[in-house]
């Protein structure tokens, strides 16, 4: 089983502030540090650190191959990311001290796949493969299209929200995770309960709330996890990640779906934990110790 992720790469740059500053303050940060992001990359990491193969589709600056190598460090299949003129896709996070953030966010190179280069990847896809898609490049509907053709299964990040690509997107998925803030777009669009699209899976993540799920299986609910909170920044990327990977590798059952939101729980539980999107996702390792020592505190 293969994910063929068609996602975004970016270079984040993140400042730890006191507080967020309010129209026309100059504030100055606690601290500054540069990592690798964008939903897309995350997305990936969290799947190949979960035990996914995952495959890589996108594009950067030439001038940032060091991207291609942290990515190919946690085990990304990174040979079908493309070289653009463009700029590598970056975002600037604030995190204040809570925990919070607050992110701008400059697509650059993410909106300039290639996408001849692009759709010839799905030509070496199984038919057990699944394919993920964010809105945060170019293609994604005729990607979609494509994928769906091959008889393909598509995971769909509906973020950032564009209503106009949500759209296009929904007929063609299988498996949506949202937010609570994309749940309720989704809803304003489409007129109805996020829980009444009539998607085969639908998981709305809800922070300190946990997350639901919606679909074949009915309807379920994971309680989060209490921890100790330093950055929330791409916990649901980590969560997405997880879940595909346990979802995308076995038939799926009522207990396997129970196990799949538990371990995606866990893990973003201990991603925020850490500061960082991509550099805090645990390893799988990690996840299946916190749900032990949480099992046996439990029992």
């Amino acid at each position: 089983m293969t994910i063929f992720n068609f996602g975004s790469i970016n270079i984040d740059l993140f400042y730890t502030v006191p507080h967020f500053p309010d129209a026309g303050e100059t504030l100055t940060t606690l601290s500054h540090q540069r990592t690798l992001g964008g939903k897309g990359a995350n997305q990936s990491i969290a799947l190949a650190k979960a035990g996914a193969k995952v495959i890589h589709i996108g594009a950067i600056n030439a001038d940032d191959a060091w991207i291609r190598s942290e990515m190919q460090a946690v085990g990304v299949d990174t040979s079908q990311i493309q070289d653009s003129a463009l700029a590598t896709g970056h975002a600037i996070v604030a995190v204040n001290s809570d925990g919070e953030n607050q992110i701008m966010l400059c697509p650059s190179a993410n909106r300039d796949i290639t996408m001849e280069a692009a759709l010839a990847v799905l030509k070496t896809a199984g038919t057990n493969d699944w394919v993920l898609l964010q809105n945060e490049t170019n293609g994604a509907k005729e990607f979609a299209e494509a994928a769906r053709q091959q008889g393909l299964k598509l995971a769909y990040s509906a973020a950032p929200f564009e209503a106009e690509i949500v759209l296009e997107l929904l007929p063609h998925t299988d498996l949506l995770v949202v937010n609570e803030g994309e749940a309720k777009a989704l809803e304003t669009t489409l007129g109805k309960p996020a829980s009444e699209i009539g998607l085969a899976h639908l998981v709305i993540t809800r922070g300190g709330d946990g997350a639901e799920y919606f679909g074949e299986a009915g309807h379920l609910h994971q309680p989060a996890f209490d921890v100790d909170v330093v950055d929330t920044t791409g916990a649901g990327d980590c969560f997405f990640g997880y879940l595909l990977a346990a979802i995308a590798d076995q038939p799926l059952t009522d207990e396997s779906l129970a196990d799949a939101l538990a371990s995606a729980s866990a893990a973003a539980a201990l991603q925020i934990t850490a500061a960082g999107a991509s550099l805090a996702i645990p390893h799988r390792s990690e996840v299946d110790a916190f749900l032990e020592s949480y099992r046996a505190k439990t029992s």
